[in-house]
């Protein structure tokens, strides 16, 4: 699966897998692909420092990149000033406090125990958290560093550029791949309503092609409901130089999900058991369907607040739910491809799948090709 961006960065495959486990962004790179770490969730930059050194580590010197998330929107502040979390989270209105307070009483979720680790607070998606990520990955050699938000401001963009370090950014229609591509981005993420996480409203089949037409000559990877080497075989088809993987890692080996009860629901789940939803950050984000995402999404709620409220006020429930595994309510981010993702394999054994079912497909397109032009 040789392209021209897979060729410049040194890659056997151009399957490029976001993941937010050390241990799986390196068996993809050790695999032939090109693994990128998700950075959201590190708050504390010594955490993500002892990350990237275990992948230096254990990635053979193959090449990886980091994935971080800095809102195209910030919350408004007086005179521009940043605000703190603590500020921000005096924001929250009283009403959406009740509503978590309510909805976790329902199902009986138990309080942590006193000195229990309130777990990871959704700060990631504040610049000014993304910013001190980044001041940790420029001192490695990561080669791609990617938004999941938009554009990163033009500060960053020229940072990473002095660094010969090549940025994305993931767009959901052809005006959001323009708007990347006069911010000066190397390569644009299309991506499909059917993804997992934060994603818009257009199909792959439809928005991978429309994105290739409006950026050419940059190089675009397909993203969004893609599990199989067949619909590798299709996205580089309509003009995609790669493709952009990340619901399909959650459940491998070397994975690290945080609740056995997460990866038996992940397993039984069907392409169809996920929903867009604002529950999450205050962005549409498509994870499993819950009773968790059913509450915030009912009419009769106080509906989701924007980001980054939105995450700062559910962390502490989400840590709760997880914690003691309460299965109505639990559930993540993951893609429409969830219904492909039956049982747990190595990274390995991931790419030997998909490498192999993209070789059919296109051996397949050879013979129909063949016999059309006889």
């Amino acid at each position: 699966m040789q392209t021209e961006l897979s060729k410049k960065l040194g890659v056997e495959h151009a399957i490029f897998g976001f993941t937010p486990f050390p241990a799986v962004a390196a068996a993809i790179s050790r695999a032939g692909g090109f693994g990128v770490l998700g950075a959201v969730r590190y708050t504390a930059p010594d955490d993500l420092k002892r990350d990237l050194d275990w992948i230096e580590a254990h990635v053979e010197g193959r090449p990886y990149g980091l994935d971080v998330v800095m809102p195209a929107k910030k919350v408004e502040a007086p005179k521009n000033q940043t605000l703190t979390e603590a500020e921000i989270e005096a924001m929250i209105p009283e009403a959406h406090r009740q509503f978590v307070k309510d909805t976790l009483a329902k199902y009986g979720v138990p309080e942590l125990a006193e000195g229990d680790a309130t777990g990871w607070r959704i700060t990631g998606w504040m610049e000014q958290v993304a910013r001190s990520q980044l001041d940790v990955a420029f001192d490695y050699p990561i080669r791609l560093l990617a938004n999941a938000l938009g554009s990163p401001p033009a500060d960053v963009i020229a940072r990473a550029h002095e660094q010969d370090v090549l940025v994305a950014a993931l767009a959901g229609s052809a005006r959001h791949a323009l708007k990347h591509k006069d911010a000066g981005i190397d390569i644009v993420v299309a991506q499909g309503y059917e993804a997992g996480g934060h994603t818009g409203e257009i199909a792959s089949m439809v928005l991978t092609p429309e994105v290739v037409d409006a950026v050419g000559p940059l190089p675009v990877l397909a993203a969004g409901g893609i599990g199989s080497g067949q619909q590798a075989a299709a996205a580089l088809a309509l003009g995609a130089q790669g493709v952009w993987l990340g619901s399909i890692w959650l459940t491998v080996t070397e994975a690290d999900l945080a609740s056995p009860a997460v990866t038996r629901k992940l397993l039984a789940a069907g392409s169809g058991d996920t929903v867009r939803s604002r529950a999450l950050s205050g962005k549409p984000a498509r994870q499993l369907r819950t009773e968790w995402t059913d509450a915030w999404d009912d009419p009769a709620g106080p509906g989701a607040l924007p980001m980054p409220l939105q995450g700062l006020l559910v962390a502490d429930a989400l840590t709760r739910i997880q914690k003691y595994e309460v299965e109505p309510l639990l559930g993540t981010p993951v893609g429409q491809i969830v219904g492909r993702m039956n049982s747990e394999r190595s990274v390995q054994a991931v790419f030997d799948d998909l490498t192999r079912g993209f070789e059919e497909a296109v051996d397949r397109m050879i013979r129909i090709a063949g016999r059309s032009g006889t």
